[in-house]
């Protein structure tokens, strides 16, 4: 899937990710949402920068954090934004933290999904163990281009399924 990802011309890459998060703002989930969780980007993902910048605007959006074995969620602000685990931006340590039982809405990343919402993560568990924890209520949407479902994946107790997946 990552070579399938990177292979999307920036032309290509560029529509998908307007459709996508197009798609998501015309849910009511979407609607309704005060804090929405959203990733940042790597290159073979679906691009964020557009949607966190109009998104902010309108809702609190708070992106991750790794830490250690830990994943947690900041305000996005681009002037706390930093260079952070395996090259990805995240917010910095003066960035204000959210308690996961205030986000409404979190868009998440997978490497696969199945249409009825189960997902590939890249492995190490970081988004299972953030949406399992107690008082963890968002609704939570899959983000990924089309080639990226397919018919089954193989599900382990600990997975956790997607509300929704959204697919551009």
């Amino acid at each position: 899937m990552k070579r399938r990802n990177l292979a999307l011309c920036p032309e290509a890459r560029a529509e998908a990710s307007a459709r996508i998060f197009a798609q998501v703002e015309a849910m009511p989930a979407f609607a309704a949402a005060r804090t929405v969780a959203l990733f940042v980007s790597l290159d073979d993902e679906p691009d964020t920068r557009e949607a966190l910048e109009r998104w902010r605007a309108t809702r609190r959006v708070v992106v991750p954090r790794v830490e250690g074995e830990t994943m947690r969620f900041f305000r996005y602000d681009p002037a706390t934004m930093r260079s952070g685990a395996f090259g990805i931006p995240e917010p910095g340590p003066e960035a204000e933290p959210c308690d996961p039982a205030a986000i409404d809405l979190v868009a998440v990343p997978g490497t696969a999904f199945t249409a009825s919402g189960a997902r590939c993560g890249r492995g190490r568990g970081y988004y299972d163990r953030y949406l399992a924890q107690p008082g963890m209520r968002a609704v939570r949407i899959g983000i990924c281009y089309r080639h990226q479902v397919v018919e089954a994946l193989p599900v382990e107790a600990h997975d956790v399924r997607m509300d929704a997946v959204v697919r551009g």
